[in-house]
């Protein structure tokens, strides 16, 4: 570590003392940038497979809008494929069971896992390096964890889609709670917010209120349906 003297002759202490500290964070037991730093993001972005620093924050806010919209419409396409409330089946035909409507659920989403991650080892966005299959079927470091997500996403959606069956689409994503469990991981597990200002956590904590109200509501009125 460096000292710099001033005019006064003390020392002050250089940014990279102050940055450099001993984490609990780290996998190495290396020595580290601390939490919450700019240091910190820095060593953050080198992890991602998606690097942000010096990308336009309007792009990143597209494509989150255009993640959240599919999201949202997928739940009532399902809803509609099981139920046909616009009533688009002919006379005598029966609607889809919920088993049957999540294996082509299911087999959908295989086939749009293909398309988009060929067509992006070919033609990646926000100028990332182009890969090729081989190297991506070579690579398998981490793949263990992805597929442990895809097992429980695939087990939750269909216990959700034979809920919402039960008791109503609506509720059924409402009590996923999706806000509340991503952001408990994120702060529990991640250290995300960590040594954020007093309005974010300000903020973060009247989110997380409004969302167990609007479900706390959305679960009452569910027992009044006639």
């Amino acid at each position: 570590m460096k000292e710099i003297k001033n005019n006064m002759g003390t020392s002050v202490t250089t940014f990279k003392e102050t940055s450099e500290v001993e984490s609990k964070d780290l996998e190495d037991g290396t020595h580290k940038a601390k939490a919450g730093t700019a240091a910190f993001l820095i060593e953050l972005e080198k992890k991602r497979s998606i690097k942000v620093l010096g990308k336009s924050t309007f792009i990143g806010l597209a494509i989150t809008f255009f993640a959240g919209v599919c999201f949202s419409l997928f739940s009532p396409a399902f809803n509609l494929a099981t139920n046909d409330q616009w009533h688009t089946l002919k006379k005598g035909v029966h609607h889809l069971s919920v088993y049957t409507a999540f294996f082509y659920f299911s087999v959908s989403c295989f086939v749009i896992a293909i398309i988009l991650n060929i067509t992006f080892l070919y033609h990646p966005v926000l100028n990332l390096p182009k890969s090729s299959l081989k190297a991506y079927l070579s690579d398998w470091d981490g793949r263990g964890w992805a597929f442990l997500a895809g097992l429980l996403c695939g087990f939750g959606n269909g216990l959700q889609f034979m809920g919402g069956q039960a008791a109503g689409y609506a509720a059924a994503d409402a009590v996923q709670a999706l806000p509340l469990v991503s952001t408990f991981w994120g702060i529990v597990l991640f250290g995300e917010y960590r040594k954020s200002s007093r309005r974010t956590y300000v903020l973060l904590g009247s989110m997380l209120l409004m969302f167990v109200a609007a479900v706390a509501v959305l679960m009452a009125s569910s027992g009044h349906r006639k």
